[in-house]
């Protein structure tokens, strides 16, 4: 049986999370917003490092959807639960990674069931294209991956005889990268669009960020609508850093990516654009 929801928690009275406040609330606020729940116990011990965020941000970011969190949780039902919520009150739509597998700790399928108060059954489409598809293969177990959230349209999927599934703005996916990936490319074509984020990137080597602070937060108030970033590197012993701006206003990102430039010249190295290659 699915997890019951939590009782103290309703959709409507749960606040906006911090990712969509402050100034990144504020850029980019016409394009829909979006969070990235990773379920599973491998993922917060350390056996499995998780490569599917960086897969969904940018395939998102083609999209003009802005990622505004991530968010981690066990192989627990009321953190589950509650996450699932919290995130889909919060934010234009929600995908889910792990937990939708044959086994007793794949509960994301249950819990999100739990989470919008609706039976968890047997989805019979699926039911019947996996019994055909696997044969005698097809056990209890495989059937689990058959069985959603009522009303929940199925991710199909070239990857997997399984299929994730969508209910409300929430998207449910499998935690394997290659099964994520195809699911995620299935379910573009159904996702709302925003203006295209567009990114520009510079670097220097041998600069250091406290020497350029103040001119790159002169350049964030010259474009209050970008975000502008600075991340440093390392490569070959020596440190630099890149800088980088996001936006929707290419003519903006450009001339901000100008002036960074010259930031990074002043300070007596040579300019890259792009971002660095580091080993």
């Amino acid at each position: 049986m699915p997890a019951e929801p939590s009782e103290n928690l309703q959709p409507s009275e749960v606040g906006i999370a911090q990712g969509d406040g402050g100034s990144a609330g504020r850029k980019l606020k016409d394009n829909p917003s979006a969070a990235i729940l990773i379920i599973g116990n491998e993922i917060l011990s350390g056996r499995t490092q998780d490569v599917n965020v960086q897969f969904i941000a940018q395939r998102l970011a083609g999209l003009g959807i802005k990622l505004q969190e991530v968010r981690v949780v066990p192989d627990v039902p009321n953190r589950i639960i509650n996450a699932v919520n919290e995130l889909r009150a919060s934010y234009n739509m929600l995908f889910t990674t792990g937990g939708i597998g044959p086994t007793h700790d794949d509960i994301t399928s249950e819990c999100v069931s739990a989470a919008f108060g609706v039976p968890w059954e047997l989805h019979e489409d699926t039911d019947r294209e996996m019994r055909e598809k696997m044969g005698e293969r097809y056990n209890a177990a495989r059937q689990r991956m058959a069985t959603m959230p009522r009303g929940a349209i199925p991710i199909r999927n070239e990857a997997s005889i399984a299929p994730g599934f969508t209910i409300g703005n929430v998207h449910v996916m499998a935690g394997v990268p290659r099964i994520m990936q195809s699911m995620m490319l299935a379910l573009e074509p159904s996702l709302p669009r925003g203006e295209r984020i567009e990114m520009r990137a510079v670097h220097g080597m041998g600069v250091m960020e406290g020497a350029i602070a103040e001119g790159l937060s002169a350049i964030q108030a010259r474009f209050p609508a970008l975000d502008l970033g600075s991340y440093p590197f390392r490569r070959e012993g020596i440190w630099g850093v890149a800088l980088v701006a996001k936006g929707t206003d290419v003519s903006a990102i450009e001339e901000a990516t100008r002036q960074a430039t010259d930031l990074i010249a002043a300070q007596g190295v040579e300019p890259v654009q792009g971002e660095p290659s580091v080993s």
